[in-house]
């Protein structure tokens, strides 16, 4: 695929679908952004929480979780790629065999050093004006996680759990994570 040839002042979902497959993008706000690659460390902790996840649901039957590269697209001007994503059994219509048309029930971002500012202030705005209902964000260096939940368009006061902490959510009745694991 060609990259957009032309310089714009914003761009859309089909330039964003002209960029270069062996290189990954965001489409925020009408800006392409690259996504450079992770670290090793963000990776085993997206692998972690996976499995703990693909079990929980295997046992529950819950809905569908999906990691990056997956594109949710939002609307024409924005195309995101989070670390992991959750659509609830009520709501698999959004599923496309191309993307996920609309925001899932669950956003995580586990941050790297290039892409923290986007995650937690462009992503963070964007899932919160699309109605992501809960998103978390797990810093790896901190060794923290920080979940929000989404009341009347907007984030409300998160709850912040550290190494020492096990991870609990509304949205997952019965999953217990335990972040002294999850950070080894």
């Amino acid at each position: 695929m060609a990259y957009p040839a032309e310089k714009k002042d914003k761009y859309t979902y089909e330039d964003y679908l002209r960029t270069p497959e062996d290189k990954r993008y965001e489409l925020i706000g009408g800006e392409l952004i690259m996504v450079p690659a992770p670290t090793t460390k963000h990776q085993e902790i997206l692998v972690k929480l996976t499995q703990l996840f693909m079990n929980y649901n295997d046992e529950n039957g819950v809905g569908k979780f999906y990691v990056a590269p997956s594109d949710v697209y939002l609307d024409d001007e924005n195309v995101v790629q989070p670390d992991i994503l959750f659509v609830s059994k009520e709501r698999l219509e959004i599923i496309t065999e191309a993307n996920i048309k609309g925001a899932p029930d669950l956003v995580i971002e586990i941050l790297s050093p290039s892409s923290a500012y986007v995650d937690l202030i462009k992503k963070k705005a964007l899932y919160a004006r699309f109605g992501v209902k809960e998103f978390w964000v797990v810093a790896p260096d901190e060794k923290t996680v920080e979940t929000f939940q989404l009341e009347e368009n907007a984030y409300r006061t998160s709850q912040g759990f550290s190494e020492a902490d096990k991870l609990t959510s509304n949205m997952f009745p019965g999953l217990l994570i335990e972040l002294k694991k999850l950070f080894k």
